[in-house]
C-alpha cells in the first residue's frame, strides 16, 4: 500500500512543500529512503522505528520505501520524522488514510516517540498554510504565527488518538499576535542605558544620528575609550519593529532557529554582535543543504555590532559591501541560490593602530609599514559605506571622578522616533534610505551648502557615493534638530565633520 504525506523543508528563508511517499510491500524487510535526503533525513529510519515501537504500534517487517518528494529537491533536516512515521502507520493499515486527510506533519521523533519542535516552524507552516499543520507542542505559538490552522500533540501515541477521534484537540486558542508600544520613557530591558556613558559628546551625537537615520557608524580611538559601551547602547535607541517587520524579522530568526520556544513575534530590533573569528559563511549565510541566513540575516530590521573591526579577516569585511549597498543577501552554491533581506545598520569599533595608541603624542609603538598594513584591512569602498566615523577619546579624568551622567536613553529615542517619523513620511524607513533621485526634494540645500559640496567634490575628499550619503546624514541632523526642510551650511558642515573620522586610518585628516 503507498500513503503519501504532506510536510515542508527549509531552504534558506523559505520553505517548500515536500510529499512524503511511503510504499509498504513483500520482501526483505527494511527501510530505504529516496530522494536526496540528508544524513539527519536518513537516520530518521531509526528514530522512527523506536518511536513507533516505543508508542505501542507493529513495526512492519516489510520491505518499506520512502521517497521524498520533489525528488531533484534536497532534503534537510529532522522534521521529516513524523510524517514518515505517520505514512509508515497508513501504509501499514493500522491507521486510516482518512484520518490524515487535510493533515500535514511537522516534527522530530524522539525515540520514546514524544513529538519535538524543530527550526524554522514558522516558515514550514507557512509554506502549508493550505492545510492543518500539526507540530510540536512546544512549536504551536510559533507555528499559529504564520496565520494558518495550526494543532499539536505531545507524542506520537496522542497524535494518532487525536487523527482518530479517540482524543479531542485540546489545543488553546490561538491569541493575534500584537505589536507593543514603548513608552519612551526608560530603555528596554537588558539593553543598557545611555546615561552610563560619560562625556563624548561628539560620539553621542553620531550615535544619536545613527539610530535615527539609519546611518552606519565607525567608531575610532583607543582602549578604553568607550566604543564598546556606545555602541552597546545602541538597541535602546532603535524603536520597536512595526507589524510587517516584526513578521519578516520573525520569519528569518524561526529559519535559522534563533526563535526561543514561545517568543512570539520578534518586536524589538535586533542587536548582533559575532566575534571577529567569524567566517564569511557564518556571517553573510549558506554553507550547508538548508543554507540558512547567517548573522547579517539576523541583524535585519535592527543593527549588526562588529568590534575589533580591524581584526576581522580582509574577505569577510569585503563580503558585507554587497547587502550594505542593496539591503539583500544573494548565497549561490552548487545545490542551489537562496535570497534573503539583510537590511540592518552596522557599527563598528575599531583601534587606530595595532597598538591603539596612534593619536596619542609619544604613546603609539606602531611602525609605519605596520599602521599601513592594518589600515589596509578595511578597503576604501568599505569606508566609504560608512556615513558616520567618529573619533572615540578617552574621557577625561574630571568627568570619570565626578560621574555626572549624560542624558539618557528614554529622551534620545523619543528623538530618534520623531526623526523617523519624518522619514516615513517621505515614504521611506529611515533617511538613509531615501534614493539619490529625491534628495533635491527631501534635502534641498541652499547656497552656502551648495558651495561647501563643491568644495570637498573638487579636492576629492566626497565621491559621489559619498555626496549622497552627506545630504542623507544632514538631512538627519535637521530633522533631530527640527530645523526646517532646507540643509543649511551648517548641517552639511557637521555631517563632514561626523564623517571625517576616517582619516585616522587613511593617515590623514579629512575635517
Amino acid at each position: 500500500m503507498i500513503a503519501s504525506i504532506p510536510s515542508a523543508v527549509l531552504l534558506g528563508v523559505d520553505g517548500r512543500p515536500v510529499s512524503v511517499e511511503v510504499h509498504v510491500s513483500n520482501g526483505l524487510p527494511g527501510l530505504t529512503m529516496v530522494g536526496l535526503p540528508d544524513a539527519a533525513v536518513r537516520e530518521s529510519r531509526d528514530r522512527v522505528r523506536a518511536a513507533l515501537v516505543s508508542s505501542g504500534f507493529l513495526w512492519p517487517r516489510r520491505r518499506i520505501t520512502v521517497n521524498l518528494a520533489p525528488s531533484g529537491m534536497r532534503k534537510a533536516g529532522a522534521g521529516l520524522d513524523l510524517p514518515v512515521a505517520i505514512g509508515v502507520l497508513v501504509a501499514s493499515d493500522i491507521l486510516a488514510p482518512g484520518a490524515v486527510s487535510g493533515l500535514a506533519f511537522v516534527g522530530e521523533l524522539g525515540l520514546d516517540g514524544s513529538v519535538r519542535d524543530v527550526p524554522g516552524t514558522l516558515v514550514l507552516a507557512d509554506a502549508l498554510r493550505h492545510l492543518r499543520v500539526v507540530v510540536a507542542e512546544a512549536g504551536l505559538d510559533e507555528a499559529r504565527l504564520a496565520g494558518g490552522d495550526c494543532v499539536s500533540a505531545p507524542t506520537l501515541a496522542e497524535l494518532v488518538a487525536r487523527c482518530t477521534g479517540r482524543r479531542p484537540w485540546s489545543d488553546p486558542t490561538p491569541s493575534v499576535p500584537s505589536i507593543a508600544v514603548a513608552d519612551g520613557g526608560r530603555p528596554p530591558p537588558d539593553e543598557g542605558d545611555l546615561a552610563d556613558v560619560l562625556g563624548q559628546p561628539v560620539a553621542r551625537r553620531a550615535l544619536e544620528a545613527a539610530a535615527a537615520g539609519g546611518h552606519h557608524l565607525l567608531l575610532v580611538g583607543p582602549p578604553g575609550a568607550g566604543k564598546t559601551l556606545l555602541a552597546t547602547r545602541l538597541a535602546g535607541l532603535l524603536p520597536d519593529l512595526d507589524l510587517p517587520m516584526a513578521r519578516q524579522v520573525t520569519r528569518i530568526h524561526s529559519a535559522a532557529g534563533a526563535l526561543p520556544s514561545g517568543a512570539g513575534l520578534v518586536i524589538r530590533p535586533p542587536f548582533r554582535a559575532p566575534h571577529h573569528g567569524v567566517s564569511a559563511v557564518a556571517l553573510i549565510g549558506g554553507g550547508s543543504a538548508a543554507m540558512r541566513p547567517g548573522e547579517i540575516g539576523l541583524a535585519h530590521g535592527g543593527a549588526l555590532f562588529l568590534d575589533e573591526l580591524g581584526e576581522f579577516p580582509v574577505a569577510v569585511l569585503d563580503a558585507l559591501r554587497q547587502p550594505l549597498e542593496e539591503g539583500i543577501v544573494r548565497v549561490s552554491r552548487s545545490r542551489g541560490s537562496i535570497s534573503y533581506p539583510a537590511r540592518f545598520l552596522l557599527v563598528a569599533a575599531m583601534n587606530p593602530c595595532p597598538c591603539g595608541e596612534a593619536g596619542v603624542p609619544g604613546s603609539c609603538r606602531c611602525s609605519p609599514a605596520s599602521r599601513a598594513r592594518y589600515a589596509r584591512r578595511l578597503s576604501g569602498p568599505l569606508l566609504d559605506r560608512f556615513d558616520l566615523a567618529v573619533r572615540v577619546e578617552r574621557p577625561a579624568a574630571s568627568a570619570l571622578v565626578a560621574r555626572c551622567p549624560g542624558e539618557g536613553t528614554g529622551p534620545v529615542a523619543v528623538r530618534v522616533r520623531s526623526a523617523r517619523q519624518r522619514a516615513a513620511a517621505r515614504g521611506v524607513a529611515v533617511n538613509a534610505h531615501l534614493p539619490a533621485r529625491v534628495l533635491d526634494e527631501a534635502a534641498p540645500l541652499d547656497d552656502g551648502a551648495r558651495v561647501l559640496l563643491e568644495r570637498h567634490l573638487v579636492t576629492g575628499r566626497l565621491s559621489a557615493r559619498g555626496l549622497h550619503r552627506v545630504r542623507r546624514l544632514a538631512r538627519t541632523l535637521a530633522d533631530l534638530d527640527d530645523d526646517g526642510d532646507v540643509l543649511s551650511d551648517l548641517h552639511v558642515a557637521e555631517a563632514l565633520f561626523l564623517r571625517g573620522g576616517r582619516g585616522l586610518l587613511l593617515g590623514e585628516d579629512v575635517r
